[in-house]
């Protein structure tokens, strides 16, 4: 499995090719180097690849799409990334082999032994994460439009699916892309965005704020949101210490939506949620309570097959109900 992180290695800082690392889970500083790797599955062994060698292997996968699985907070790469990451890709296979390579994006989580043990130095972690990311954005970039000799450019589909806190991450190193690389503006890359139990204010993708980066990145930017979520619930006005309040973007959808653009779709899960994660209805992208393939699951899968967000109503909202059919 491929993968790219900016989270600090036993083995140093140092990239090197195909050196063999792994992961210091006692540092949870968010490093600004960022790392492209390849990770063996059945040996759980890691190396990094370096950013040439990693776009040269993307391009000849015969997956014909790009999923960036940004992951949540309080996540380790082994108890928790890689086996949700692998989760998916066993999903996205049983529906369509060879439709999108899973790439896990992992950023920086305090695992209880580091000297920043707050859960919110989470927070300041998926946001510090953002300069390391942008970084790897510029470098997709550079890579899907190269072309050398008789190649022409590399026409995969990228897509990014955040899960809770994953989602500040993908935000905030869309925000530094535009700032450090793309002079206020970021191209048209991704297909999809999918924002799942978004930890972010509902306000995040109006105009004004710096998540409007993420609507003009994708043909589609989809918020999969439910009001029983009690994660976000409990946490929902925000952080403790903070100069500003607001509900989530995960927890209510956007506050306005008037206000915000029209690639913007909403997806209420709150019929499912809990049904699928009990007793949090937190994380609900995965299987169903049977194990079978979840209806947010079959709703994201649509999407990246299709380019396109069925099912929704002149408002842009859809209810995931027991009724609802991917197509």
């Amino acid at each position: 499995m491929f993968f790219i992180t900016n989270r600090a290695f036993v083995e140093g800082n140092k990239s090197t090719d195909m050196r063999k690392v792994s992961f210091d889970l006692d540092n949870n500083e968010a490093g600004q180097s960022v790392y492209f790797c390849w990770r063996d599955d059945a040996k759980k062994a890691c190396v990094e690849l370096g950013g040439e060698n990693f776009m040269k292997a993307m391009r000849k996968s015969a997956a014909r799409q790009i999923l960036f699985f940004v992951h949540d907070s309080a996540q380790q790469p082994e108890e928790d990334i890689f086996p949700a990451a692998e989760k998916l890709q066993k999903l996205f296979d049983a529906q369509d082999r060879g439709l999108v390579d899973v790439v896990p994006v992992i950023w920086p989580c305090d695992n209880g032994n580091s000297p920043m043990r707050d859960f919110h130095e989470d927070q300041i972690a998926a946001e510090a994460s953002g300069v390391a990311f942008a970084r790897a954005l510029e470098k997709f970039l550079v890579w899907r439009e190269s072309v050398k000799g008789t190649d022409v450019p590399c026409l995969k589909r990228m897509n990014v699916l955040a899960h809770s806190m994953g989602n500040r991450v993908i935000r905030q190193a869309m925000s530094c892309w535009a700032s450090y690389h793309r002079k206020g503006q970021v191209p048209l890359m991704m297909r999809n965005i999918f924002m799942v139990a978004a930890d972010v204010f509902n306000e995040s993708l109006q105009s004004d704020r710096d998540g409007r980066f993420l609507c003009h990145s994708a043909r589609n930017v989809v918020v999969y949101y439910a009001a029983d979520d009690r994660i976000l619930g409990a946490g929902s006005v925000g952080a403790l210490g903070a100069d500003s309040a607001s509900r989530r973007l995960g927890h209510t959808g956007p506050e306005h939506y008037q206000l915000t653009p029209k690639n913007v779709f909403t997806v209420d899960c709150d019929d499912v949620n809990n049904k699928y994660d009990r007793p949090n209805g937190h994380t609900y992208y995965l299987t169903d309570e049977k194990g079978e393939p979840g209806k947010v699951f079959l709703h994201i899968y649509d999407a990246i097959k299709k380019g396109r967000v069925q099912g929704h109503d002149e408002h842009r909202d859809l209810v995931v109900d027991l009724s609802f059919r991917s197509c």
